[in-house]
């Protein structure tokens, strides 16, 4: 293969399992265990398993009802993302003070450019800028390690696509270093599926025309893969398996989509009803989309049936929109062709999603459908209205349930959650992370304002919101004035268990609780997250 740089100079980081791991870290009785993060509820699936739960076949965006089937004495918490952005906010400082050129993909990975790093003698031989990569690779690890608890795993190359594919070469806890000159010979005898954005499906199409290798996947022609993956995949994945890459490290990626999607505690059978979330949807995508001060020309929808199957459809607009009305109308021509294909054959409507992409910082106004929008207000009493797109920082307040996000991370940890105790979940990049919901009822207090990419969102005033309800999920952290830190192993009944323990203590004790218990409160994941952050730092400081 053809390659830019003589040294690889180009990093991937990504922390290993990071979700579960930083709950690891701070619940002593659960390190060396199975950790399950994600949805609780029986429509919930997995963010991020840890090692030990990976071993009983547990993945992410498996359906938690699947998982607890596999592994049922692990432990099944939602996720606190007030947690999980101090330790990146952490972990994406270090690497910007190893190079100003950080391109986050999410809150556990992102791509580093170190070519400044490297003197001419280093790159005299690629043998010699092989060894310079691997030491400063090795050094970041380190200072991950003594800041956080945490463990990353590193591919450095000469592109950004192979130091993606280094990275998961070895996890955990791995560093890969691909030789400049060396990336074929690198690539060829590795699964298909270790290529960027190869999931399952493409897998067993490739097999059966006889690819299940890189190496074996060159032997086919672009025609060949056009043919079967389609003109724009296929094509793609020709120049992937020859490591073709020479895109540079972009601290400032620009947004590409918004999106938001539900998944409904029960299946929506009535069309009406169908109809009805999609347009609640609409209204929450064209509130991000205003916010972000962006618009789009293509509208895309998602409807996935009781059986997981998934149809996607898509229409390009004239200009770009940010109106409502324009998207409700497209998403309305597209909904019933979807709803029957998803459908077909077991009834009934699990997700619904509805997305723009083709991003534009304008809109071209369209003036009848602004008049439309105009004469539909005037028809419509506040009563008539969903009481959700009603709530105080003007969002759906449905629960506070977002991913994601997403995040362009790969399967280590799907950064879009599943929901919670039936709760609904939405899968979108983040705008204002302050106006946008969690995926399910988490304790979260307001971001910072120092934000390192694309984040998973947060929730405004949610830590009031869950004291005043009296709401306990498992992994939610707790104080009590007698028995001190916690956090909530389970509850139901007028009751809460808790295992009181904190990132600093030994394995604590249970105890069983009335949820009524004044003396029993809620506490903000983030401040747990600092506090031992910075106990982590006093430690590592010298005396």
């Amino acid at each position: 293969m053809e390659h830019v740089r003589s040294a690889p100079s180009i990093l991937h980081v990504d922390l290993d399992a990071f979700y579960a791991s930083v709950e690891q870290l701070h619940k002593p009785s659960l390190r060396g265990k199975p950790v399950i993060v994600g949805g609780v509820g029986v429509r919930g699936v997995v963010s991020t398993a840890s090692y030990e739960a990976r071993v009983f076949g547990v993945h992410s965006a498996l359906a938690t009802g699947i998982a607890r089937r596999r592994a049922p004495n692990a432990a099944y918490l939602i996720p606190r993302f007030g947690a999980y952005q101090a330790y990146s906010e952490v972990v994406m400082g270090l690497m910007h003070d190893l190079s100003p050129l950080v391109e986050p993909l999410s809150l556990d990975e992102a791509f580093l450019d170190i070519a400044h790093l490297f003197e001419p003698e280093d790159v005299a031989t690629p043998e010699a800028g092989s060894r310079r990569a691997r030491e400063i690779a090795g050094e970041l690890r380190d200072r991950i390690k003594a800041a956080t608890g945490l463990t990353a795993s590193v591919g450095a190359a000469s592109s950004k696509l192979v130091a993606k594919i280094a990275s998961d070469a070895e996890k955990p806890d791995g560093l890969v270093v691909v030789r400049p000159g060396a990336e074929q010979e690198w690539l060829d005898p590795l699964p298909v599926r270790a290529l960027w954005g190869v999931g399952p499906a493409t897998a067993e199409r490739l097999r059966k025309i006889g690819a299940t290798t890189v190496a074996e996947l060159r032997t086919l022609s672009r025609q060949e893969l056009v043919a079967v993956l389609g003109a724009s995949y296929g094509a793609s994945l020709y120049a992937i398996a020859r490591g073709m890459d020479d895109r540079d490290v972009s601290p400032d990626r620009e947004l590409k989509s918004v999106s938001v999607e539900d998944t409904f505690a029960e299946d929506l059978l009535d069309p009406a009803t169908v109809a009805a979330e999609m347009d609640r949807l609409v209204n929450r995508l064209g509130s991000r989309l205003r916010k972000a001060g962006r618009s789009g020309r293509t509208i895309s929808i998602k409807v996935r049936g009781h059986d997981f199957t998934t149809v996607s459809r898509s229409e390009t607009a004239v200009g770009p929109t940010d109106d409502p009305v324009v998207i409700r109308a497209a998403a309305h021509r597209m909904l019933p062709g979807a709803v029957a294909a998803a459908t077909q054959a077991v009834p009934g409507v699990r997700l619904l999603g509805v997305g723009v992409s083709s991003l534009a910082e304008w809109a071209q106004l369209d003036l009848f459908a602004e008049a439309e929008a105009e004469a539909e207000a005037e028809m419509l009493d506040e009563d008539d209205l969903d009481p959700r797109l009603w709530s105080d920082d003007g969002e759906g307040g449905e629960g506070s349930e977002e991913g994601e996000a997403h995040n362009a991370g790969d399967a280590d940890d799907a950064h879009n959650a599943g929901d919670a105790d039936g709760a609904a979940v939405a899968e979108e990049l983040p705008l204002d992370p302050a106006h946008i919901a969690t995926p399910v009822h988490t304790v979260e207090g307001e971001r910072s304002p120092r934000q390192f990419g694309p984040l998973p969102p947060g929730t405004r005033g949610a830590v009031e919101s869950a004291r005043a309800d009296r709401r306990f999920l498992p992994g939610q952290d707790v104080e009590h004035d007698e028995h001190g830190p916690g956090w909530v192993q389970g509850s139901g009944l007028g009751r809460v268990t808790v295992r009181f323990e904190s990132p600093w203590s030994g394995p604590g004790r249970i105890k069983t609780l009335r949820a009524e218990d004044e003396a029993l409160r809620l506490v903000d994941s983030a401040v747990v997250a600092r506090d031992a952050l910075e106990r982590a730092a006093a430690r590592e400081a010298p005396s």
